[in-house]
């Protein structure tokens, strides 16, 4: 009996404890559910609403890597002949990206974006302060000096000066911090990695029908720091951008922008993706470790219909994008979720003013398991994208890119020049119809040769047909070509890029300079909407959202300013366009006028040719001889002239000396009379000759 097991007996208080706590398990097990669902429901009908303009996309890439969509394919092989594909659309989509880059980006130290004052900056309280004391200093100057209250006049004068004074001292604080400001933003940006994303969501602008920018996003990262003589590795927490892969991003069916309903990002990630992830503020390690533990080495894929002809036409193998286990999807919801969910999942309450309301909250979900939930930090709800497409739809979060554009025109072409290449084909030789009728048995008909001797039999109908018949068909070689070139045309109205901008034939009027920047003055119009959705939709919500989370979280007092950021993209341009022009008529007064080329000399054209030879994308030093060569040039130039003078100068002597001998005078001397002495004296008779015969004794 010593031995025997006591039974535990709960009291009724531990019962409905635990009856309590199970309660409370299941009502938040129920409220995780929920979220969970909320997510999946939001994601269901985002990428059902989707499908039509993804296999636009998937013609966009399709398009520009010079392929066919797999059911023309099949016609085209099920006709035979020619499957030429030209890569019309690939040439506009680097023109255009080019053009975009040497825009917005530039070469140099151009930044396509600026920091202005505002016209009435906010004076610092501690300056404020520092005049308000001054104004009280000269008042009581004037009452010492005078014994008396200053008239209002007077008064009225000092504080005009004052406020002028103010004025001054605020544009000159609001100057250094706006130069301050922008030093810390532009090195964000440059160890976020925003040129490098920027570039490559221009690639994405003139490809799809719309593209994505990210940022910026608080990320945390391993980073070599020198520090007491050595690199040391340290964990930072920096701001990052990225460019979302269109694919990738999914909205609302009824949004008309990007800030207008749920937004949906999917993520592929790698078990050790999810890792770092583990005690990151905002992520619930909990629910990360059971997505790990429940999927580790089998993968979670929210396999969609897309991914296979993605993986295609993206050059790589369907069977990765598709059978991979080492991937992991992750959805990213930017949403509006009631505020009871988001406590009963683990938000503070304190962050939760009225649980009855919905709360703009960021949430990710893997499978069934939300492994975030997180109030949207941005203050006004904004969410972290933007985007803008190369010719925009008003109404609409997608638009149009250059794929889309000269699609109509790229199809037309693809279609005469594989009836060009078959035509061409057909009608290079003779066609032989063959009656075989007339034939003996056995002869092969595709045995031709010059010199064979054909046998044939009597015709069985004395008809009198031949029985071989040679006919040549037709060349239509010229209307396809014409329909060719009206089509490629054509792709240049529909794009705005001119083939002028990527080294094409140049129109009459572009054989001249001034003709050719007029030219490319008309066809910037048209780039320059394309700037405009850049600038309006990415750039300046970009800049500003970065400037308001410096201002927020910054404890640099100095950085605090009243500015305006506005984007450089379209004023660029238009800059551009107009100093080329002006650059381009002072080069032809230049070289026109040999008063200015005397005046400029040799090394101050060669700078011009050499500045002209740049804006053309070529290397001036191959053209372009540098200074130290140009002035030896000019040297030589000046030597070789002082030689050809001094050849002349001896040449003339030597004509001199020969017409001397000759008894002639010289060229550009005039021959005296005979009866002239050299003195001018006149004499005549014999008396005039110093050759004749004089009398005797004389």
């Amino acid at each position: 009996m010593a031995n025997m097991a006591l039974i535990p007996v709960a009291s009724a208080a531990d019962l409905e404890r635990q009856a309590k706590e199970g309660s409370e398990k299941l009502q938040q097990e129920t409220y995780i559910q929920e979220l969970a669902a909320h997510v999946r429901k939001r994601w269901e009908s985002a990428h059902v609403a989707k499908r039509d303009l993804e296999e636009r996309m998937l013609q966009c890439v399709r398009q520009r890597n010079g392929e066919y969509d797999p059911s023309v394919q099949a016609e085209i092989k099920a006709q035979g002949g020619s499957d030429l594909f030209i890569q019309l659309t690939s040439v506009k989509c680097r023109a255009a990206t080019s053009w975009l880059r040497d825009t917005l980006l530039g070469t140099g130290s151009d930044k396509p974006w600026s920091m202005d004052a505002t016209p009435d900056p906010e004076l610092p309280e501690e300056i404020t302060q520092g005049l308000e004391g001054k104004l009280a200093q000269e008042i009581m100057q004037a009452m010492q000096s005078t014994g008396a209250m200053p008239e209002e006049e007077e008064l009225a004068k000092i504080a005009n000066e004052m406020q002028d004074e103010a004025r001054e001292l605020a544009e000159e604080e609001s100057e250094r911090r706006i130069a301050r400001m922008e030093r810390k933003m532009e090195d964000q940006l440059l160890e976020g990695g925003w040129y490098e994303a920027f570039n490559e969501f221009i690639e994405d602008v003139v490809t799809f029908p719309y593209a994505v920018m990210k940022g910026p996003v608080k990320r945390r990262r391993k980073v070599l720091k020198w520090s007491e003589g050595k690199l040391v590795p340290q964990e930072v927490i920096r701001n990052e951008w990225e460019r979302v892969n269109p694919f990738d991003l999914y909205w609302a069916p009824w949004a008309w922008s990007i800030n207008d309903g749920f937004v949906i990002e999917r993520h592929r990630m790698t078990a050790d993706d999810l890792q770092t992830l583990v005690g990151v503020p905002g992520y619930n390690d909990d629910a990360i470790k059971t997505v790990l533990n429940d999927f580790n080495g089998g993968g979670l894929k929210e396999w969609l219909w897309v991914d296979s002809a993605r993986a295609t036409a993206e050059g790589k193998r369907p069977s990765e994008a598709v059978n991979n286990d080492d991937l992991i999807d992750a959805l990213q919801l930017w949403d509006s979720i009631s505020g009871k969910l988001l406590v009963e999942w683990g938000v503070p309450e304190d962050e939760i003013e009225d649980q009855t309301m919905n709360y703009p909250c960021e949430v990710w979900l893997i499978g069934s398991t939300v492994i975030r939930a997180v109030l949207n930090y941005d203050p006004i709800g904004r969410k972290p994208y933007y985007m803008t497409s190369y010719e925009a739809k008003p109404g609409s979060v997608d638009g149009k890119g250059v794929a889309d554009l000269c699609r109509d025109s790229q199809a037309m072409v693809n279609a005469t020049s594989r009836a060009l290449a078959n035509n061409m084909g057909i009608s290079s030789g003779p066609q032989v119809g063959v009656n075989i009728s007339r034939l003996p048995a056995g002869e092969d008909i595709s045995d031709m040769h010059p010199w064979k001797i054909w046998q044939f039999q009597a015709s069985e109908y004395n008809d009198g047909s031949p029985p071989l018949s040679f006919f040549q068909p037709n060349s239509n070689a010229q209307e396809l070509m014409a329909v060719f070139e009206k089509f490629s045309e054509r792709a240049d109205e529909d794009t705005m890029i001119p083939k002028y901008m990527t080294g094409g034939h140049t129109p009459g009027a572009g054989r001249t300079s001034s003709g050719l920047a007029m030219m490319i003055s008309n066809a910037g119009k048209g780039i320059k909407q394309v700037i405009n959705n850049i600038d309006k939709n990415v750039i300046i919500p970009a800049i500003q959202r970065l400037y308001h989370d410096n201002l927020r979280y910054s404890d640099d007092p100095d950085l605090v300013g009243d500015v305006n950021i506005s984007a450089r993209g379209a004023s660029s341009l238009i800059v551009k366009e107009a100093e080329a022009v002006r650059k381009n008529d002072f080069l032809q007064l230049v070289l026109n006028s040999p008063m200015a080329q005397e005046i400029v000399g040799l090394d101050g054209a060669a700078e011009l040719l050499r500045d002209a030879a740049m804006n053309l994308n070529t290397n001036p030093d191959r053209i372009v001889p540098d200074r130290p060569k140009a002035s030896m040039l000019q040297k030589q130039a000046q030597i070789i002239a002082q030689q050809q003078e001094q050849i002349a100068q001896m040449e003339q002597g030597i004509q001199q000396h020969m017409q001397e001998m000759k008894g002639q005078p010289p060229q550009g001397q005039q021959q005296a009379p005979k009866n002239m002495l050299p003195d001018g004296s006149q004499v005549g008779g014999r008396e005039g000759n110093i050759m004749s015969p004089r009398p005797n004794g004389a």
